[in-house]
């Protein structure tokens, strides 16, 4: 795959950044997703790919754009695989508060997994902490075993997880363990990630969030080194169907990093708001600046851009 598309999956960020920082604070959380989204798309028109969204907006009649199974692109290029979140944390965004983001990654064909839009179990850590996590073991056990795996004492760690009454007895036993915890109250693709950025603050992810914020946090990770592993959570009989039309059969497989996002990976977000792992869109007359992350899994570079934009020479959609 060619190197240079990682910029510019960079681009196709900053652009739904820059369209969507205009709706932070406004409370029209619908406003700003269709502009992220509308930005992105027009964006991801100009770059020399054949690409399927196969993590998107939703079905085709369900969205109006970047939907799964959407074709995206120039219709040039390598045939690939795309997962998107034009805005992450939408009400993150219309409240004005830390941590949505922009994000997408990039795959070979058939390089991630096709997950259906339900919840998924999920716990991350950065390359320090590889081969030391297990969803099946308690957050006790895993806060021992990414303590040991970091030389440093459980005290030391900080967690993030979703602010949810479904995560309320494992923040108790998070606390009795003796670990610091940091609530958030949407968008877990940021934190996954900030946990393999080293001074980020964050140490591990754990909880049930989405499964297709999954796909693209462990997109990311892949990048990184990290590690992440995640299991499908069914609510209803009609995710089950859903999820075996989409080629799931085994419905307690838990899925490694490397399963869910296979070959080479190329991961891209910018932030919106201000968080943990990007600062947010800052606007000035006649222009604005953006903070990103972009990275390729084959060299496992890791590049942050910040970039100054003059709208008299680059309109924002």
């Amino acid at each position: 795959m060619d190197r240079n598309l990682a910029l510019e999956l960079t681009r196709v960020t900053e652009a739904a950044a820059l369209a969507c920082g205009r709706w932070v604070g406004k409370g029209n959380k619908m406003s700003a997703d269709d502009a992220a989204t509308e930005a992105m798309r027009r964006t991801l028109e100009s770059i020399n790919i054949q690409g399927t969204v196969v993590i998107g907006e939703g079905e085709m009649d369900e969205a109006p754009m970047l939907y799964i199974g959407e074709k995206v692109g120039s219709g040039q290029g390598s045939e690939v695989d795309i997962a998107v979140d034009p805005l992450e944390g939408t009400n993150i965004c219309a409240k004005g508060m830390n941590g949505s983001i922009a994000t997408l990654a990039l795959a070979p064909k058939g390089g991630f997994l096709h997950a259906p839009d339900m919840y998924m179990e999920k716990i991350a850590v950065g390359p320090a902490a590889r081969g030391s996590i297990d969803i099946n073991a308690s957050p006790t056990e895993n806060l021992k075993r990414v303590a040991e795996a970091k030389s440093c004492y459980i005290e030391d760690l900080t967690v993030v997880i979703l602010d949810r009454p479904r995560h309320d007895k494992a923040v108790a036993e998070i606390r009795k363990a003796g670990a610091r915890i940091h609530l958030i109250s949407d968008g877990d693709v940021a934190p996954a990630v900030a946990a393999a950025v080293e001074r980020s603050g964050i140490d591990i992810l754990m909880g049930i969030g989405g499964a297709p914020e999954g796909v693209l946090a462990a997109a990311a990770l892949k990048c990184m080194g990290g590690d992440m592993q995640g299991r499908l959570v069914f609510m209803t009989e009609e995710e089950r169907r859903r999820a075996q039309g989409m080629g799931i059969d085994d419905f307690d497989k838990v899925y490694t990093c490397d399963e869910m996002a296979q070959g080479d990976v190329l991961f891209a977000a910018t932030g919106v708001t201000n968080g943990d792992l990007l600062k947010g869109v800052r606007y000035f007359s006649g222009g604005a600046e953006t903070h990103s992350i972009v990275m390729r899994s084959k060299s496992r570079t890791v590049r942050f851009i910040e970039a100054r934009h003059s709208f008299d020479f680059k309109p924002v959609y």
